[in-house]
């Protein structure tokens, strides 16, 4: 097996800092929010700030990925978050931290992440060639499964009750030393315009310069505009952006509850703060296994069949907490929604990395990621708000629903390819050629 290139290894190291960052903010932000409030709505618009950037910046930072060094915007995405959250940790060790201070500070981390996510996407492809994409994504993927859930949020539960400051201050160093290790990665990682020199060669910083090859820069909406006819003239990349954002925007609206559903005296299954994110660390003990095992089952299952099974686990899985309110039964289900839900993304960051062209790469990918993910800041707005009218076990259940039928679309945009007419070693990338 192929030695990882010096250059994936700083990017995976710094990804790991990256999310144990995020891990302690994902977690630590909402169990804040709770310590202040217990309305479902208030709690939900911490989880609105920290998905609202991807409906904001996520095309912005797509045409940057695609003009700037990407290592660069990375570079200066994590200096910014590290900022930010810097100054929230002297706020809440002053006593100056409230709600609104705490979303204000969850948003602009929020709108760096855009970048620095965006950018790191788009930069992978640059360090391995193509037939180790699959591997190297398993291994960030479990990289970030590791860092956010099985080391940040159970961290963030601990420190939740006892230290607040640490909860920023914490990811601000850990997000400063990531910007560093980036540092280490050789060469350039500016996208190649197509037809210049070097077009198509994606490893270790011989992307080109830019914007040579005589190629004249558009303007900066022009550069959008050619992303989002892309991929919806894509019938696959179409079809799975849509069926993401429905499963993200269901989704958003189930965890911006979950958290009342889950911790304090007058929730449904009582965990201290601590125990819920011992929840995280089970999610990332499957997400670690889906991560790892996901080109095993796409190798033996074929690529379509294995996502949309990750797919329906996931979905089916939702309905476990309501149905079984009981920690014995919301451990197990965590591990499964880890695992289900990291192969499924590994699959599907691997096929828009091939199917889509290097010099694309970013816009496209902030295109399909707006899509996929711009619903979540709603999703999480309407979550809090019906479960201040319908409550918080309604609030679950549909969306569930929603996530089932967001499944059914991603069938539908797959269905003619998955019955055997192509063999179960096909790529996503395979099914989108022989249409």
């Amino acid at each position: 097996m192929a030695r990882p290139s010096r250059s994936f290894g700083f990017l995976w190291a710094s990804t790991a800092l990256s999310n144990v960052a995020d891990g302690l903010l994902k977690v630590g932000a909402p169990l804040l929010a709770v310590s202040m409030t217990r309305s479902p709505s208030l709690v939900s618009l911490v989880q609105a700030a920290a998905t609202a950037p991807w409906l904001l910046f996520a095309l912005h930072a797509g045409a940057f990925a695609d003009r700037a060094d990407r290592r660069h915007v990375m570079v200066t995405a994590n200096v910014a978050r590290a900022v930010v959250l810097a100054g929230a940790a002297a706020a809440a060790a002053s006593g100056l931290l409230d709600l609104w201070t705490l979303v204000v500070a969850v948003l602009l981390a929020g709108v760096a992440e855009v970048f620095a996510d965006t950018s790191a996407q788009s930069i992978l492809p640059m360090t391995v060639p193509d037939a180790r994409l699959t591997q190297a994504n398993g291994r960030v993927m479990g990289a970030q499964m590791i860092g956010n859930e099985f080391t940040g949020a159970p961290a963030a539960g601990l420190l939740a009750g006892l230290l607040p400051a640490a909860l920023f201050g914490g990811p601000a160093v850990l997000y400063a030393a990531a910007g560093l290790l980036l540092l280490g990665m050789r060469g350039t990682y500016q996208a190649t315009p197509a037809g210049a020199p070097g077009d198509g060669d994606r490893r270790d910083g011989a992307a080109g310069a830019g914007d040579g090859g005589g190629r004249a820069r558009r303007s900066l909406f022009g550069e959008i505009r050619e992303a989002l006819r892309f991929l919806w003239g894509h019938r696959l990349l179409r079809g799975l952006a849509v069926s993401a954002g429905l499963l993200n925007l269901a989704n958003a609206a189930y965890f911006a509850v979950f958290v009342l559903w889950c911790v304090g005296d007058g929730s449904a299954v009582g965990l201290e703060p601590g125990a819920y994110g011992l929840i995280m660390t089970a999610m990332a003990v499957g997400a670690v296994g889906g991560s790892l095992l996901s080109s095993r089952a796409a190798r033996a299952l074929g690529e379509a069949r294995t996502l949309l099974g990750a797919w329906l686990a996931s979905t089916l899985l939702l309905v476990v907490p309501v149905a079984a309110p009981t920690p014995w039964a919301l451990y197990p289900t965590a591990v499964l929604w880890g695992l289900a839900g990291a192969a499924g993304n590994v699959l599907v960051i691997s096929a828009r990395q091939r199917l889509i062209p290097g010099p694309l790469l970013g816009r496209v990918n902030s295109a399909y990621r707006l899509v996929g993910m711009g619903g979540m800041p709603l999703g999480a707005a309407l979550g809090g708000v019906a479960a201040e009218f319908a409550g918080l076990a309604p609030v679950l259940l549909c969306a569930a629903a929603v996530c089932l039928g967001a499944v059914g679309l991603a069938r539908r945009a797959l269905s003619d390819r998955i019955s055997g007419a192509l063999t179960s070693t096909a790529t996503l990338s395979d099914i989108s050629r022989s249409r």
